[in-house]
């Protein structure tokens, strides 16, 4: 039988132990587990192929919330996403699916809901916890469906623009033209449906997490 390949993505080395320690609890056979600790390291991993699931915290620095969700799925495709979150928001949940997510699961989640979960999302299906599911219907789909269509690069205009940079600044740090970020602003208040950078800008706030949380 092959084995199945786990990433479990958290800045914090405790919440990645307890995460693995669990998941060989709920299944005899253990999963193949690897750890990663930041966004970078998520992306090393992820590029070697061979993950059949990545367990996702938002939160990570450089994650950029939501965003960064909507990047790594646009990036891999092929892998799915259960997003593990101190963070227990109807709202959150829901757009987290709506970017590609295929599950959600809290923090706080008895260890038995870990194993339901993670099986669930291998075995293809999405997993919500019915505490989340509840309020989920109140969350703004239709932004989180704009910001999908935006390419990887657009996404990363788009959180700079979020930052307050110009357009040369921009430039600068993407190692491209300033022409080419005014056509991808361009693209990207088309694709939002704004009209003006602070808009946009507004956009991606709403889909960043607060950069401090609890432990």
């Amino acid at each position: 039988m092959t084995s199945i390949c786990i990433v479990i993505a958290d800045d914090h080395p405790m919440v990645r132990r307890a995460l693995a320690e669990s998941l060989t609890e709920v299944r005899k056979a253990h999963y193949r587990i690897a750890e990663a600790g930041s966004v970078r390291a998520v992306r090393e991993v992820l590029q070697r192929g061979g993950i059949d699931l990545l367990l996702l915290d938002l939160n990570m620095p450089g994650m950029d919330g939501l965003l960064g969700l909507s990047a790594l799925r646009s990036d891999f495709p092929a892998v799915p996403i259960l997003v593990v979150s101190a963070i227990e928001d109807p709202a959150i949940a829901r757009q987290a699916i709506e970017l590609g997510a295929a599950g959600f699961l809290p923090k706080s989640s008895p260890v038995s809901s870990i194993g339901a979960a993670v099986e669930a999302v291998l075995a293809g299906d999405l997993w919500l916890p019915a505490e989340l599911a509840g309020g989920a219907e109140s969350a703004n789909g239709d932004t989180s469906a704009r910001v999908s269509e935006l390419t990887p690069q657009q996404r990363r205009v788009l959180i700079l623009l979020s930052e307050g940079k110009l357009n040369k600044e921009i430039a600068f740090e993407l190692g491209v033209t300033e022409a080419t970020v005014k056509a991808h602003v361009t693209q990207i208040l088309r694709k939002l449906g704004v009209h003006t950078r602070t808009q946009a800008a507004m956009v991606a706030r709403q889909l960043s997490l607060p950069p401090h949380r609890a432990r």
